[in-house]
């Protein structure tokens, strides 16, 4: 029973001073409306704007137009950018402008995606923040400070740093661990102030709010009716909207006799929510897949709903309002509380339940893993060549604004996949194709742009042709057998290179000249996967950010190539291999011997020459084989992982053959499933690599590269290569997150599951070390990889699965993936000291290999010494070892850098229109270590841009901004949540800037700047 109030009056306690733990008072529960819009996943964009997508916004906006108190959240912009440029008509535009300047809606995340966290790199989730927020900054003047990352598979560390650096002022998640969640919400430890970076810590921290177990959906289910509840306008139906406007499930609408049900219902679940909160602010998200394309029913019964609760507040206890993300956290903010600190570790991988580890995902599709990071590569070479070309060839030939489409066409598509269900394969077959298909498109566009601007400064005869080809298998020399040929190399690292180019030619006898006529060594060997052509191996040497030519002429009579020669060994029953009797064939390079066991034709050891450390290195081809029939259990699915048991070996019988030369050695392994098959689903070649003197070779030297071919696989099978070792590991492993930091991953028992549930995502390293030794794994697309036992490891390479359960079978996500993979896997062994030295450099190598490409150019001699780089400018560009230079671009954005100048110019209707503008130039610049992580290159970096960027031009202004240069970092002032390491509560600024172009990066730091050269 209450006290009576003469008491409390006596003991001093007016009603309004009751002592109540902060934050806590009458709920208060914040309806964000929202719809989830995926961008492609069981159907393609075209395919979701027609049947829903549009709807969205036409009807959103009238209907925010009709309510003052009604608010919408929109997300991902690559449906918004598709509605506003081809639906939105001038009135509906006026009325979004109105609405964003009212904040009653409010754009969160602001990308073109709400991208996957575990399979994509950080280039790529930066490229699509700042695709997004470009545009939105171009067009409304607004800059998104929350996001709302309620589906991807699992948190990464790596997404609130990069948010923090984007302005944000909160973060948002919802995937995390089931039984890590129910902990987390029963001791009300949802909400945190998260460190993502442990180098650059509290300078770039961010409230993290995790999302309780009903997640981003409206709760369904309502006791009184057998349809779903506050889904007042049903399911989206495909292929076409209803004609009559009645869809599947809509929800009972709201009427006097049901309105006290549906208000019980609503208050019940803001209640049960608010008990696992700190504060008595309960965020109600009112939404989920593909809601509100049919606002008008949505609103007019939840009016009537928050309406009736508001006038019965002192019987329910709870008020209910409208909202924003923004609103939620402003709230949050002010209640002054004091958060807990979680550092850099994630919150992969990802279970729904005992048997649902979301472990497949890291391989599903490798294929369009690998085309996404080529395409990736491809768009940061183009741009910066395109870069260069206009800043020193301003009265060119080439049609800037169509080339800035062109690059365009890339950035869109690369922006596009990084979707949650994109680059991580559980999308359908014909989304896969769309993807595919618009990557392929944009790659065209910029090949032929790259072509045309080596045409156009090499002054080509007109009926020339330039091909190009990203360095691949597939890259060949048109007809290469009369003419002179060319290959044009770009190396689009600002650092110089010596790596190989392969080219396929159609015979062995080749040589290979500079463009001062001087031999070039190149090695030339028969094709390991075709028998008609020969792969040539160019050794090439490139200043940063610069091309070569090399001239490619058919041999007659002197010869410049190595050829490598072919000695094939006799195929191996592995089952029967006699241990005693051991011959060891060795192969030999600077830094490593080799050694195959003769008796089996697998690798048997590797040592690291310069230590005279020696370690056991085995490897093999195994499957897991899954279950496909719910019947019968777990199953695995695009998603999912889930074996049966062990893996188990591919096969009984190893073909090897080694082609030897000068340069280079290629092991060629061929796996049997028995001594006498024709056929092999798996090979392995292996490369490693003599650099002759006069070329700095530590790079080539110190990796051994491997390429796998595997497929088709049989249904049901998960493909694997383990790589076993006499390392001492303790089952411990280290993956990258995202290309940006390394996580710990300690092997955990479970209950059930065990062996998905440590697999973990692998985007582009992966190591295992004992006390000495380190071994380490680099890759150029994602793999699902783990450390099953002591001295292992173990990457997912392929997936092939069929299941029964009716939602896969439904919506065609059964990933019945019949392709041949040729993923690629560069190992480095030695000490710590030097794998720290080498693998970051090596890793940024193998993401952006050279750019080649071939063509019969008119090409007159040059003089002795003239122009031997032919960087698209005067001089290189270089940073120093431990900087990465993350970007150089021409965005093409019209807005004013000045914001205030930019927010007039809008509300005046001023906005700049016609042509880009080609004068603003974008630098990103990122340092790649951590503190502590090595004696020399943890050290701050100091970079003085002018000098920098010299062969470009003369440097007239630099502007430091925000990581996706929509906020001048000066002007850039964040919430500061109040902790146990900071009590007070404020705003922070986080970047030491300079005036005078000399910056110095420190540890893990990513800065982004605006820079404008004269004479533009």
């Amino acid at each position: 029973m209450a006290p009576p109030l003469l008491l409390l009056l006596l003991l001093g306690l007016l009603p309004g001073l009751l002592p109540r733990a902060a934050g806590r008072g009458p709920l208060r529960a914040f309806v964000v409306a929202h719809s989830h819009m995926d961008v492609g996943w069981v159907y393609t964009v075209q395919e979701s704007m027609h049947a829903y997508a549009a709807n969205v916004y036409t009807s959103v906006v009238e209907e925010l137009m009709k309510g003052k108190q009604r608010k919408f959240i929109a997300v991902e912009q690559e449906f918004f950018r598709l509605w506003w440029d081809a639906v939105g008509t001038d009135r509906y535009k006026q009325q979004v402008h109105q609405l964003l300047q009212e904040g009653r809606l409010e754009f969160v995340i602001g990308g073109q995606v709400m991208h996957d966290e575990a399979v994509t790199l950080i280039d790529d989730q930066i490229l699509q923040l700042t695709e997004g927020h470009g545009f939105l900054y171009e067009t409304f003047g607004i800059r998104p400070q929350f996001s709302w990352h309620v589906d991807p598979f699992g948190a990464s560390a790596t997404t609130p740093t990069l948010f923090a650096l984007a302005g944000f002022n909160a973060h948002l998640i919802s995937r995390i661990d089931y039984d890590l969640k129910a902990d987390m919400q029963k001791n009300k430890k949802l909400q945190f102030v998260w460190q993502g970076s442990p180098s650059l810590s509290e300078r770039q921290e961010i409230f993290t709010h995790v999302m309780d177990q009903y997640s981003y959906c409206t709760p369904s289910q309502i006791p009184f009716s057998n349809r779903s509840g506050f889904y007042w306008n049903g399911i989206a139906a495909f292929p076409d909207p209803p004609k009559d406007g009645v869809y599947p499930n809509m929800s009972l609408p709201v009427t006097d006799t049901n309105i006290h049900l549906y208000a019980q219902t609503m208050v019940a679940n803001i209640k049960e929510r608010a008990a696992w909160f700190r504060t008595s602010d309960v965020l109600w998200p009112w939404g989920c897949d593909k809601q509100f394309f049919n606002a008008s029913v949505q609103y007019s019964n939840m009016d009537l709903l928050l309406d009736y609760i508001n006038q019965h507040s002192d019987e329910f206890g709870v008020t209910v309002q409208y909202a924003t993300v923004g609103d939620y956290f402003q709230a949050v903010y002010s209640r002054n509380l004091t958060w807990e600190i979680r550092d850099s570790q994630d919150f992969l991988p990802y279970s729904t339940e005992p048997f649902q580890a979301w472990t497949g995902f890291y391989t599903s599709r490798s294929t369009l893993k690998g085309i996404a990071r080529r395409a990736s590569s491809l768009l940061y070479a183009g741009e910066s060549f395109f870069t260069q070309y206009v800043l020193k060839h301003p009265a060119s030939s080439i049609c800037k604004c169509r080339a800035l489409k062109q690059l365009q066409s890339l950035r869109w598509a690369v922006s596009e996949v990084q979707h949650h269900d994109g680059i991580t394969g559980t999308e359908s077959p014909k989304v896969k194709d769309m993807y595919v298909n618009n990557l392929m498109y944009g790659m065209f566009n910029v090949k032929k742009l790259m072509a045309s601007i080596i045409f156009d400064m090499n002054n080509a005869k007109k009926n020339g042709e330039v091909y190009s080809s990203i360095y691949s298998e597939d890259s060949g020399i048109p007809g290469a057998t009369d003419v002179d040929q060319y290959v044009v190399v770009y190396n689009p690292l600002a650092w110089n290179i010596t790596t190989f180019v392969t080219v396929s030619v159609s015979h062995s006898a080749m040589s290979v000249y500079d463009e001062l006529g001087r031999s070039v060594p190149a090695q030339v060997q028969r094709s390991a996967e075709s028998h008609s052509t020969y792969d040539l191996h160019i050794l090439v040497a490139v200043s940063g950010l610069s091309y070569r030519k090399y001239n490619v002429k058919p041999w007659n009579g002197k010869q410049s190539g190595f050829i490598g020669r072919p000695v094939k060994y006799k195929r191996k029953d592995i089952t029967r291999a006699d241990q005693q009797s051991r011959q060891l064939l060795p192969v030999v390079n600077n830094c490593y011997q080799v050694l195959f066991d003769q008796n089996t034709n697998l690798m048997h050891s590797i040592t690291e020459r310069e230590t005279n450390q020696t370690v056991q290195v085995t490897q093999e081809f195994l499957e897991y084989h899954v279950n496909g029939d719910v019947m019968k259990g777990p199953i695995s699915d695009n998603y999912l992982f889930a074996p049966n048991a062990s893996a188990v070996p591919v096969s009984k019988a190893v073909g090897l053959e080694v082609v030897s030369g000068n340069l280079m050695t290629e092991i060629r392994q061929y796996f049997y499933s028995n001594i006498t098959s024709q056929d092999y689903i798996y090979a392995m070649y292996t490369r490693m690599y003599t650099v002759p003197e006069g070329y700095d070779g530590k790079l080539l030297c110190h990796r051994i590269e491997q390429e796998y071919r595997v497929g088709p696989l049989e249904v049901n099978r998960e493909a694997v290569l383990r790589t076993s070792t006499n390392l001492n590991t303790g089952q411990l492993l280290y993956t990258d997150s995202n290309g940006y930091q390394i996580q710990k991953r300690p092997f955990k028992a479970y209950m059930n599951n065990t062996v998905a549930r440590n697999y973990y995502p692998m985007v582009q390293t992966a190591y295992i070390e004992d006390d000495t030794t380190r071994l380490m794994l680099l890759a150029e697309r994602a793999h699902g990889v783990s450390s099953q036992r002591n001295g292992q490891v173990e990457v997912m390479l392929h997936r092939r699965l069929w299941n029964n359960l009716q939602w896969d079978l439904n919506y065609n996500l059964t990933l019945n993936d019949s392709s041949v993979v040729h993923p690629v896997i560069w190992l480095i062994l030695g000490t710590k000291a030097v794998t720290n030295i080498l693998y970051r450099t090596s890793g940024l190598a193998l993401e952006h290999r050279p750019v080649v490409m071939f063509g019969a150019l008119s090409d007159k001699p040059k003089l002795p010494g003239q122009l031997q780089q032919n960087s698209v400018h005067g001089s290189p560009v270089t940073v120093p070892p431990n900087l990465h230079l993350q970007a150089l671009s021409i965005p093409g954005w019209r807005y004013s850098s000045n914001h205030t100048e930019q927010v007039r110019s809008i509300r005046m209707g001023k906005q700049k229109q016609g042509d880009a503008d080609f004068n603003r130039v974008l630098l990103r610049i990122r340092h790649l270590y951590e503190v502590g992580e090595d004696p020399v290159l943890s050290q701050p970096a100091m970079v003085n841009l002018k000098f920098l960027l010299k062969g470009l031009g003369s440097v007239m202004a630099v502007e430091e901004r925000s990581l996706t240069g929509t906020w001048d970092v000066k002007a850039l002032k964040q919430w500061k949540w109040k902790t146990a390491q900071y009590p007070s509560r404020g705003f922070s600024n986080s970047t030491e800037t300079s005036d005078n172009c000399i910056v110095t990066v420190h540890p893990k730091e990513i800065r982004t700047f605006f820079v404008y050269f004269q004479g533009q």
